[in-house]
């Protein structure tokens, strides 16, 4: 178990750095892409609580690692969104690829307008950019859209492949 958590840890620094480098490139142009949900859905769907829950709160440590938020703002709502989705996995169709997305992109919106609120709160002159957050939200919808079929395989991947790996040495 350390194992596939320590190769899953992998793919989440993955993502982040990938986003991190794309926002980099995007910052010129006024564009912030969260992918925020990427983070959460697989481990939600697919791993027991506790240990998903761990992914997930690690990779909100990665985010909030870079950003201009209070310490641990990411790490709560990653906690939040995966145990919302952790206790309706059951109810969800959660091994094909395009429900995983459509989770995810639900899951990036709530996300979204949470950390947006939790800004507005601190500081209220970021409500006078609501249509430039709106727009920064309805892009990086569109990226966990292309982005997200390819991150839960890779996902899906590491599991397979770990499972294999455990299976041929014993």
């Amino acid at each position: 178990m350390r194992r596939q958590w320590l190769l899953m840890s992998g793919a989440l620094l993955l993502l982040w750095a990938l986003t991190a480098q794309i926002n980099h490139y995007l910052a010129g142009h006024g564009v912030h892409l969260f992918v925020g949900a990427l983070y959460v859905t697989f481990t939600a769907l697919q791993f027991p609580a506790r240990s998903g829950l761990l992914l997930s709160a690690a990779a909100g440590l990665f985010c909030d690692a870079v950003a201009p938020v209070p310490p641990g703002t990411h790490l709560l709502l990653f906690a939040l969104a995966h145990a919302m989705i952790c206790k309706s996995r059951h109810r969800l169709p959660a091994d094909h690829g395009t429900s995983q997305v459509i989770i995810a992109l639900i899951a990036n919106a709530a996300l979204y307008l949470a950390l947006s609120l939790i800004l507005i709160v601190r500081q209220p002159v970021i409500a006078q950019l609501w249509p430039r957050l709106i727009w920064d939200l309805l892009l990086s919808e569109i990226f966990i859209a292309l982005i997200g079929p390819w991150f839960f395989a890779l996902q899906s991947r590491i599991i397979d492949l770990n499972r294999f790996a455990l299976r041929g040495r014993l």
